[in-house]
């Protein structure tokens, strides 16, 4: 009687634990926590649209990308990155580059950096010239003008016509477009010559002296020592004359 009676709690007890463990082997299995996103990387967009080499190259030796991508973690207004491909690079005159300081170098990377992001529709309203990273945008400098026509983004630098190609990457805060040349800026590959020097002024004759006239002699004193000196050869002449006839006259 007492082994039926163990048998009975055995089997009651068996059943529990396989209700047990179906019960834990049907609840859902909690969904992991999503991560949250972090600031784009513009080097990895690049790299990923693969075309690109050249101007990865060139932010990298200038230290730009790491300064795009801190800005992106840090600032508010977003960034708007024009990125040229390969083959924009390739069309370049040979030596462009290398001929370029260390400063033209991430200038020229900021010339192709807005202060701001934008959409394709925000171009239509944008006010020219356009800030961009390079600074200073009156004429001469880093001027950046950007128009619509119809469905086409023109880009010009006074230096080169670009328009936008395709769309590469946008989130709200970065926007990278391509565009089919290299923004060459004026300030680097057309500066304006210096201001010739003013020429030094020339110093003032000084006005030659001015002669006081000599005195004149007086008309009267000169007709009387005129007429003296004739009078005296008038008489000289009378007294050879008339000694040259007493003699004729003696010898006679």
């Amino acid at each position: 009687m007492m082994m039926k009676q163990r048998l009975l709690s055995f089997s009651a007890l068996l059943v529990f634990l396989l209700h047990c463990t179906t019960t834990i082997a049907q609840a859902p299995a909690k969904s992991p926590k999503p991560k949250l996103k972090g600031p784009a990387n513009v080097t990895a967009i690049l790299e990923k649209a693969h075309r690109f080499n050249s101007l990865i190259r060139l932010m990298e030796n200038t230290q730009m990308g790491d300064r795009i991508n801190t800005e992106l973690a840090t600032a508010s207004g977003g960034l708007t990155l024009f990125a040229p491909a390969d083959n924009a690079f390739a069309s370049l005159k040979a030596g462009t580059l290398n001929s370029l300081t260390d400063l033209q170098k991430s200038q020229l990377v900021q010339f192709h950096v807005l202060t701001a992001y934008n959409s394709l529709p925000q171009f239509q309203t944008v006010s020219n010239p356009v800030p961009t990273q390079a600074g200073d945008t009156s004429k001469g400098h880093f001027p950046l003008s950007i128009t619509m026509g119809g469905n086409q983004v023109n880009i010009s630098t006074g230096l080169t016509n670009a328009t936008i190609t395709s769309s590469i990457y946008t989130d709200g805060q970065l926007a990278v477009y391509e565009v089919d040349k290299v923004l060459l800026p004026l300030e680097i590959f057309n500066p304006l010559p210096p201001a010739p020097a003013a020429a030094p002024k020339k110093a003032a004759t000084p006005p030659p002296p001015v002669l006081a006239p000599s005195p004149a002699a007086p008309v009267a004193n000169i007709t009387s020592v005129d007429a003296s000196s004739a009078m005296g050869l008038m008489i000289r002449h009378a007294a050879v004359s008339f000694g040259v006839a007493a003699i004729a006259a003696f010898f006679l």
